[in-house]
């Protein structure tokens, strides 16, 4: 199966087994591009795993994914050069400045020298770094290395963006203005699976899929899913399928 031209991500049981253990089990969904996806759960509930197998750096014990057209499950390697990854646990040089970084990561992905001059400066006022460009990423406040880390994933215009937990640590205001350049980016035809246990972060993805224990509990738009359990948040809507309660 080859997913339609207007489908960034196409996951059909994808399963991951570690041991007798099953992080993920039999997840399915589509991202279009361009959409906003959110996958929201506890910690534990399967969303880093799913990013990683997306991502190519896990193999999936079951099932099949397509990443930009390109099925992951077979050729990842195909895929990692096509996409921006955030991760969940800091991993940029914390011995480098932050235009150290962005250059580094410009380099890792091909950018030549004005390319990456110019995206760099870009990228750096976007995100109001340039009092920070000659501090190592060491010494930077959290808020600002998640912007760092951000950036580094944007730098060379990603089609498709994997944000894991990318607010995790940082205050309201520093994760309002972090969705505010997220959904800038989809709005320019990005297409971002972002993953969070914050449930008022679930109000701007296009859509949601909840998950719970590894599997995919519910999916729709945060109208839709409000809706369908007749909840006033999706908080609620999170309580309702934590206690067991159908659409």
């Amino acid at each position: 199966m080859t997913p339609p031209a207007d489908i960034a991500i196409q996951a059909v049981d994808l399963t991951r087994r570690f041991g007798r253990f099953t992080a993920v089990d039999a997840v399915s969904f589509a991202v279009a591009r361009g959409e906003i996806f959110g996958l929201l759960g506890a910690n534990g509930a399967g969303k880093t795993t799913i990013i990683r197998m997306l991502t190519g750096l896990l193999r999936p014990s079951g099932g099949e994914a397509w990443v930009v057209g390109v099925p992951v499950h077979d050729r990842p390697e195909q895929v990692k050069p096509r996409l921006g990854y955030m991760s969940q646990k800091f991993s940029l040089y914390e011995d480098l400045t932050v235009e150290e970084n962005l250059s580094f990561f410009g380099g890792v992905y091909g950018l030549r020298r004005r390319e990456l001059a110019g995206r760099r400066t870009e990228l750096i006022d976007l995100f109001d770094l340039g009092r920070m460009g000659d501090r190592t990423t060491g010494q930077l406040p959290v808020g600002h290395r998640q912007r760092l880390a951000l950036a580094c994933a944007l730098i060379h215009r990603p089609s498709l963006l994997f944000l894991d937990e990318p607010t995790g640590g940082i205050d309201p205001v520093a994760r309002r203005r972090f969705w505010r350049i997220i959904s800038e980016a989809a709005r320019q035809g990005t297409t971002i699976l972002v993953t969070t246990h914050y449930m008022d972060e679930a109000e701007y993805c296009h859509r949601l899929g909840i998950m719970q224990a590894g599997r995919l509990a519910a999916t729709g738009s945060p109208p839709e899913l409000r809706a369908g359990y007749r909840a006033a948040s999706i908080e609620e809507v999170f309580m309702a399928i934590a206690s067991g309660e159908a659409a």
